[in-house]
């Protein structure tokens, strides 16, 4: 813990054997100084960002700040309990029905827009498409239980198979900010302003919408495989919301942080390796109300290709130490989510238990990870 020159206090949660990079360390204490700044969170899976770090949260009095939360408005996970079963796994012939959900979806989304008070708008057209980036639909099942009593009291069976998606706002939240930085840059937005109240709208349409996005992926998802499922949660890592923090109200801002006062929380590793499944122990003011999203890249996507293209074959990384299947055509995008351009999300919970934050509910295994079958250099 320390202070930034504008008393910000700056807090990161890591033990020593977490690596975190200097210059994710350098964004964190650099957007301390920012005007109105109370509080600045670095998470176990803190990594740089562009020009601000991943991994974080947030806290100001009276400033906004669009550019924190980034482009991408709203990305989160949703996860599904499906009617699939774990004895009856037909892998093989999963991965060949898997197919068709990079284009426009084709069914009706009034029913999912119509539950988040939602009317349909220009972006409604991407509904159901997964995005590039670190966006997934993971097929999972249940590798260990660590907790019966939560894990029951969450309505889950260790029988059925469950389904993690991981997406966004898409164009929406792109738009968003773009507009934002071309009339204010990265200057911040005073509460109670007509700019700020603007802004908090698109913001909390580009959020439900995200919700909805990820619901309609988990529905063609499914009914490709000719099954359904019920959602357990859904959780968003970029956001701002109204927060009280030491007795202050004011805004939280998370970039990359899953939320600790809003129940159960999925924390995934990369495409190799498990998932969590955690309740946070407390809310936790002092750690801004928030817990790492996952596991936090360890490499730039730019040094990705360099660092592995002479060690594995696209063939093999189609193919994890799991034993799952990634379904991903772009070569591109296969190198830069390789499982080891990922720090170990082993280390990420253990600090969050060590620092008293979570309990491990259980973990998930990946079986088929679908990311995309549009073929690209």
């Amino acid at each position: 813990m320390g202070t930034s020159e504008t008393s910000a206090i700056i807090r990161v949660i890591a033990s020593e054997k977490n690596w975190i990079e200097g210059a994710a360390l350098q964004q964190l204490n650099t957007t301390a100084t920012l005007p109105g700044m109370k509080m600045a969170i670095g998470l176990p899976d803190l990594h740089p960002g562009k020009g601000t770090p991943v991994g974080a949260a947030f806290f100001t009095l009276t400033t906004l700040y669009p550019f924190l939360i980034g482009n991408d408005i709203g990305c989160g996970m949703g996860l599904w309990q499906t009617d699939l079963k774990h004895t009856k796994i037909k892998r093989d012939r999963w991965v060949k029905k898997l197919t068709g959900l990079d284009a426009p979806w084709n069914g009706d989304p009034a029913p999912f827009l119509d539950e988040e008070r939602l009317t349909p708008g220009e972006w409604d057209p991407a509904l159901g498409t997964i995005g590039g980036g670190n966006h997934f639909a993971e097929l999972q099942t249940i590798n260990t239980i660590e907790d019966d009593a939560l894990f029951h009291k969450a309505g889950l069976s260790k029988g059925a198979l469950m389904l993690l998606v991981h997406s966004g706002s898409r164009g929406l939240g792109e738009s968003i900010l773009r507009r934002h930085v071309a009339a204010y840059k990265n200057n911040g937005l005073e509460e109670g302003s007509e700019e700020a109240a603007a802004y908090l709208r698109q913001h909390d349409h580009a959020l439900a919408w995200a919700r909805v996005n990820r619901a309609v992926i988990a529905h063609r998802f499914l009914a490709a495989l000719g099954t359904r499922g019920d959602r357990i949660l859904d959780i968003c890592h970029n956001s701002l919301t109204p927060q009280t923090i030491q007795g202050q109200a004011g805004w939280l801002h998370r970039k990359g942080a899953a939320p600790s006062d809003q129940g159960l929380v999925v924390i995934p590793g990369s495409r190799g390796s498990l998932s969590y499944l955690v309740f946070p122990t407390a809310p936790n003011e002092m750690h801004g109300f928030s817990l790492a999203h996952g596991a936090g890249r360890k490499w730039k996507r730019s040094e990705s290709k360099g660092r592995l293209q002479n060690r594995y074959t696209l063939e093999a990384l189609t193919q994890t130490a799991l034993g799952s299947r990634v379904i991903c055509k772009n070569r591109a995008l296969l190198y830069e989510e390789a499982p080891q351009a990922y720090k170990n999300i082993d280390v990420v919970i253990q600090d969050m238990l060590e620092a008293g934050l979570i309990t491990v509910v259980a973990t998930l295994k990946p079986l088929i990870t679908y990311k995309t079958r549009e073929v690209q250099a």
